[in-house]
């Protein structure tokens, strides 16, 4: 496996595509908090669901809908939302996109 400390590389050049699928990488993941690339191919998406810990999702290409406490958000490369703890929400491709989520865990 390839070390990505102390390296420059480009975001979304950090995971790729796979028909049909959701791919994540876990980039960073440390006790108060962790960072994870996503690849969502068009149409796939997440369910609705809740997490402890707030969390920013950052769109790195491609187009999202981002659903918060049934309010609906289209993001596009560029765009990010925060997500509260035990906020439920959904997400969902419109297109093929790579979003990065930082999760910050506090007591």
């Amino acid at each position: 496996m390839v070390s990505l400390m102390n390296e420059k590389l480009r975001m979304k050049d950090v995971i790729d595509y796979h028909t049909g699928a959701i791919v994540s990488k876990t980039l960073i993941d440390k006790e108060n908090g962790s960072v994870t690339a996503f690849a969502f191919d068009e149409g796939q998406g997440l369910s609705e669901h809740t997490a402890p810990y707030d969390a920013l999702v950052y769109i790195l290409e491609g187009e999202a809908e981002v659903t918060i406490a049934g309010k609906s958000h289209k993001l596009n490369e560029g765009d990010y939302i925060i997500m509260s703890a035990n906020m439920p929400h959904s997400l969902r491709a419109l297109n093929r996109f790579k979003m990065l989520l930082v999760m910050i865990k506090s007591s």
